[in-house]
């Protein structure tokens, strides 16, 4: 005796698919392969498929042009530089009342602008925002562009 399931489509010839050319290829299916991975199956790229959390979108830059700079904001510097001082950091000097930082020896290549500065700095460093020199010169203090 055969099942009631296996009665459902006999002798339908498509099988509830619609006309006889459905069903039939590749673009049925959206494509084959990673097709679409970036359009029409990007849930599908990142949630089941074909590398998990992969997205590939387009040129990278190689790694050997990229220069990544290693910055410190104002304010960092203005809350660690009596800690620095008193660890006796070699990048760090004591004159009356203004400290000399060198920031070459330490790899930061920038000193931006965020927040405020409550002492008198000398900063030496290959780079700085607008801000920061605005910010530095208010203080009292002076920046030192180096070529290191």
């Amino acid at each position: 005796m055969a099942h009631i399931n296996t009665k459902k489509y006999r002798g339908s010839r498509t099988c509830g698919g619609g006309t006889h050319k459905n069903r039939r290829g590749a673009g049925n299916r959206g494509g084959r392969g990673h097709a679409g991975s970036n359009k029409h199956h990007f849930i599908k790229a990142i949630k089941e498929g074909y590398r998990k959390g992969y997205i590939h979108k387009g040129f990278s830059r190689p790694q050997s042009l990229i220069k990544k700079q290693i910055t410190i904001n104002i304010e960092e510097l203005d809350e660690l530089i009596d800690f620095l001082y008193e660890m006796n950091a070699e990048y760090i000097e004591k004159e009356n009342d203004r400290y000399i930082i060198n920031l070459n020896s330490i790899n930061i290549n920038k000193v931006l602008g965020s927040g405020t500065i409550s002492k008198k700095i000398e900063v030496t460093c290959s780079n700085f925002s607008k801000k920061a020199i605005e910010k530095i010169e208010q203080a009292g203090g002076k920046y030192i562009l180096s070529s290191e």
